[in-house]
């Protein structure tokens, strides 16, 4: 054969067996005997022993991984990965219909997708090559996961046709099929090894497995649905789906096109029933404008883009017996009632307890003992009660009353006015409140310590060697304690001592969420570090000094100041001090560039040829500006690119608005 009558049979046993192999694995229908499968297999890896410069790095005989993973790398994304706006019913799918034809007017059109019921990827390709698989993790930043994806059969490591940009993203949603779900737990059933509940929980475990070889054993599947570009190649979402199955890549052949809010509705209600015939979970419909200038225009708020929004289908519903309720105590004192119920199979898994969110939840079902209750999976995770069968009650049933004093420590419960949850205010000395404090403070996004992890805390209190934060940083006097526990050998005691050493270098920012002050998240006590600086001026801040924060309201202020006011949590805090950890801030305020446009507010519409919509917010706002997000009087310039808007333009005109260009917004600067 010649060299190229030998390319071309190794691409067609590539291409071959590579769908044998999807049929398989993944979709668990063999379409070939094991034996002719094995023989071709054979054949092509010789080839490509023969041949390694035709080798197709996305052979069959490729895929089987083979590294370790003790520890995944954080990545930040590129473009964050919002999460979607979700509805459960018709009327809020028309609001956002009018919404849209507000913004952007009648002329455009909806991209109707499954939402599968999987686990979020994002895919770099550079160069036509697989360069990171990332998961979702918090929307900002997650999990290096790139070795683990690339066992799975339908992701391309390597594109060969059309005109593809060098650097892209993708994304899309890693699954597994019903019935190879159904084949993994029956031979596991047969090794006595433990099942799996459902085939989203078996996608999540497998993504995140430390050895890739593992990975490559198990069936995972993969559509993808959304491209990211600097300077996208296309008009289009649809446009971009239809170029994305040309290059390779896994697309649904189920999306669809629309143009009204009714076509959208008639595929809502199509795929309603329809859905149990796939052989794959999908748990609603995504639902995007299709013009990638009018998603521009259309832009984002805080958490989610505007151009885009989910239908979530109403989660099926079963009956069963309330067998009694009890209570769960959390670190920040929040008493939450559990409904536990006689096992019933619910949407694929057995559900034996479901949240009762609070006291007035209760009140509201007026739940009895023994009652018979109608249970959901809200959003399809979470199960809950939502209706009692009352003509199943019996007589003599007694109500169910929430309590008046802590179930751990026996504490007075407390309830805030305008707040629902009753807590209980021994943050001191009940004990899952003391577990719970130290387990957020050693947590990944707060102190991050190496070594530790729940169940150490929580076995560490148990034999008496932790009851506050400060604590951790004596364990070293204790090593002989440590060791007479079982399980804690030499080398995960050393391990857990360096981490809790290392974690004295941790920034302000860090220890202050780590001491788990209500209210105050990750981003919270990142402002206050930036605007206080330290501890001290933190810990003696008035309410209107600390509502002169950015985002500091007088909810969060009140707990800051309750907070400080208990002697023992200065007392903690002086003793993290004299340990060594920082309580002071390295970070400073964004310097501007100028004050040329300081007093004056602008709101950025339509795209740009020169910079992105995120570029000309920064530049305004390093010079002193201030973006606003919608068109009002107070408005001093709408900084106007192409496609924006009708509705917004005519407003713009109707109040006076002066329209300037990217150009003539950097002239003002020049000026």
């Amino acid at each position: 054969m010649s060299k190229n009558e030998v390319k071309d049979k190794m691409d067609a046993l590539v291409k071959e067996l590579n769908q044998h192999t999807y049929d398989y694995y993944v979709l668990a229908m063999p379409t070939i005997a094991d034996y002719e499968f094995d023989r071709k297999l054979a054949a092509l890896n010789k080839l490509e022993q023969q041949y390694p410069e035709y080798a197709d790095p996305n052979s069959p005989t490729q895929q089987v991984g083979g590294d370790i993973t003790k520890n995944f790398t954080t990545v930040a994304h590129k473009w964050p990965m919002l999460s979607l706006g979700n509805t459960y019913n018709e009327q809020d799918l028309r609001d956002f219909d009018e919404r849209v034809r507000k913004a952007i007017g009648d002329q455009f059109q909806y991209v109707c997708e499954l939402k599968f019921d999987g686990v979020s990827i994002s895919l770099t390709y550079e160069d036509q090559k697989l360069l990171r698989a990332v998961t979702r993790g918090d929307g900002t930043k997650g999990d290096d996961v790139t070795t683990n994806v690339k066992t799975i059969r339908n992701i391309p490591h390597k594109l060969s046709s059309g005109t593809i940009p060098s650097l892209f993203e993708i994304r899309g949603e890693i699954l597994m099929h019903r019935a190879a779900f159904e084949r993994l737990n029956k031979e596991r059933e047969e090794l006595g090894e433990v099942t799996y509940a459902n085939p989203r929980n078996f996608a999540a475990g497998t993504v995140k497995m430390q050895d890739s070889r593992e990975v490559a054993k198990r069936p995972l599947d993969c559509f993808l649905y959304y491209f990211n570009t600097d300077k996208s190649p296309f008009k289009t979402h649809w446009e971009s789906l239809e170029t994305l199955k040309s290059w390779g890549f896994h697309v649904s052949e189920h999306s669809r096109l629309g143009n009204t809010i009714e076509e959208v509705l008639e595929f809502i209600s199509y795929w309603e029933k329809e859905r149990f015939n796939l052989s794959y979970d999908i748990d609603g419909i995504v639902i995007k404008v299709n013009s990638y200038a009018q998603q521009a225009e259309l832009g984002f708020t805080a958490k989610s883009p505007r151009w885009a929004i989910s239908y979530k289908y109403k989660a099926q519903e079963v009956e069963t017996i309330l067998e009694r309720v009890t209570y769960q105590v959390g670190r920040t004192g929040a008493v939450t009632p559990v409904a536990n119920l006689k096992p019933v199979l619910l949407a694929g898994t057995t559900v034996k307890r479901a949240t009762l969110h609070n006291a007035n939840e209760i009140e509201r079902l007026d739940l009895h003992e023994g009652d018979s209750v109608f249970v959901e999976k809200g959003g399809e995770i979470i199960p809950k009660i939502i209706n009692v069968n009352l003509d199943k009650r019996e007589n003599g049933a007694v109500k169910i009353i929430y309590p008046t004093q802590c179930p751990e420590c026996g504490t007075t419960l407390i309830r805030k006015e305008g707040e629902v949850a009753y807590y209980c205010p021994n943050d001191e000395a009940c004990p899952p409140q003391i577990v719970g404090k130290i387990q957020h403070f050693i947590g990944r996004k707060a102190m991050d310590i190496d070594g530790l992890g729940d169940e150490t805390i929580e076995t560490c209190y148990q034999h008496g060697l932790l009851k506050h934060i400060s604590d951790l940083y004596v364990l070293h006097q204790r090593t002989e304690e440590l060791k007479a526990i079982d399980r804690f050998g030499e080398r995960s005691i050393e391990n857990m001592l360096k981490g809790i050493e290392s974690s004295k270098q941790m920034p302000f920012a860090k220890v202050l969420f780590g001491l788990g002050i209500r209210y105050v998240g990750e981003t919270v006590a990142r402002k206050l570090a930036v605007a206080t600086k330290n501890i001290d001026t933190l810990a003696t801040a008035s309410l209107e000094t600390l509502t002169a924060i950015d985002e500091i309201g007088q909810r969060i202020a009140e707990s800051i100041i309750e907070y400080f006011a208990k002697p023992e949590h200065i007392q903690q805090i002086e003793l993290l001090k004299s340990y060594g950890l920082q309580f002071e801030s390295d970070e400073k305020e964004i310097e501007l560039q100028s004050d040329k446009l300081t007093g004056k507010t602008f709101v950025i519409s339509g795209v740009f040829e020169n910079y992105s919509r995120e570029e000309l917010k920064e530049i305004i706002e390093l010079n002193g500006g201030k973006i606003l997000s919608s068109i009002s009087a107070k408005l001093n310039f709408l900084v106007a690119g192409d496609n924006m808007g009708p509705s917004k333009l005519e407003k713009a005109k109707k109040l006076n608005i002066p329209l300037i260009s990217q150009d003539e917004l950097l002239a003002l600067l020049n000026n």
